[in-house]
């Protein structure tokens, strides 16, 4: 397992408010079983400090964990928001037609007619399920959310998604933007 901060790194958790007085946090993890969530080693930062996982218990929806690097509340109150990545290399490898969602940042997405709208720059969950982040060139970024009605085909090895633009709540912003580019060579 890694211990050092990762080269490759996949976002594991955010840490949310503080739990108690001893310095425990709620943790929102995208780990499969979330009290799982130091079964991957220590996990780290975007600084690259290391936090090392001693209890995680479910409690509602969200973890709560003891990090031997966190030893009271002031400390816990200063991690909110903190996000928690490790290393690729020491998560499972995918299955067949499985992924992680990082693996979709970069990718093009277009519509089902063929309409570039972008490329995948982030992924985010507020609570109601997965949202991908769109990011067209020299414009503002559109979030879909994340279902198989609105994005029914992925393609890692060509390096694109399909968005169906009703389903995705794009109908007519992407038709805007397909008639922006005409009479422009592509």
């Amino acid at each position: 397992m890694a211990d050092s901060a990762p080269t490759n790194p996949v976002l594991l958790a955010t840490i949310g408010g503080a739990h108690g007085i001893r310095g425990e946090v709620r943790v929102r993890s995208f780990t499969e079983d979330p009290e799982e969530i130091g079964a991957y080693g220590p996990l780290f930062d975007g600084k690259g400090r290391r936090f090392t996982v001693k209890s995680a218990r479910a409690q509602k929806n969200v973890v709560v964990v003891r990090f031997a690097e966190v030893g009271d509340r002031n400390a816990a109150e200063a991690l909110n928001g903190t996000e928690l990545f490790v290393d690729r290399s020491v998560l499972p490898a995918e299955g067949e037609d499985e992924f992680y969602l990082s693996d979709l940042v970069g990718l093009v997405a277009r519509t089902t007619g063929g309409a570039v709208i972008g490329e995948i720059v982030a992924f985010h969950d507020f609570g109601a399920g997965d949202i991908l982040e769109i990011a067209p060139e020299g414009g503002a970024s559109t979030m879909i959310p994340f279902t198989k009605e609105a994005v029914p085909e992925i393609d890692l090895d060509l390096g694109f998604i399909l968005v169906e633009p009703v389903a995705a709540g794009l109908e007519g912003a992407v038709e805007v933007r397909e008639g922006d580019g005409e009479g422009e060579d592509a």
